[in-house]
């Protein structure tokens, strides 16, 4: 008679150790609003491209009637951009020019002609 060697038993799975009572349970905060961009809000404006050899991040507009620091806002998608404010002849409800790298920081196609929020900081 050929003897067999026996498998040996498959070991049961270790009980997880239990959590440490003296531990807090995890406190998830409720989802906060977005909020509102910094600085004073100047106003809506209609943003075309403007002059694409100019470098940096810039908006010439009649909103401000100083150079300044700012931010523009796409409120088609809420996606912002730090730009230097330039003053812009001609009345407030005439458009702006904004530069190639900022209209591309907030989502706008060359072509359109979207409004944006303008904020002063």
């Amino acid at each position: 008679m050929v003897a067999t060697a026996a498998a040996a038993p498959i070991p049961a799975p270790r009980p997880k150790p239990p959590r440490n009572s003296t531990r807090p349970p995890l406190r998830r905060r409720p989802p906060q609003p977005p909020r509102p961009p910094a600085g004073k809000k100047l106003g809506l404006t209609v943003a075309s491209l403007g002059d694409p050899t100019q470098p940096g991040f810039w908006i010439k507009t009649p909103l401000v009637k100083s150079a300044g620091k700012g931010r523009i806002v796409n409120p088609a998608n809420g996606k912002s951009a730090k730009v230097d404010l330039q003053p812009l002849a001609g009345p407030a409800s005439s458009g702006s020019q904004v530069s190639l790298p900022a209209l591309q920081l907030i989502g706008i196609s060359l072509t359109d002609l979207p409004s944006v929020e303008v904020y002063q900081n």
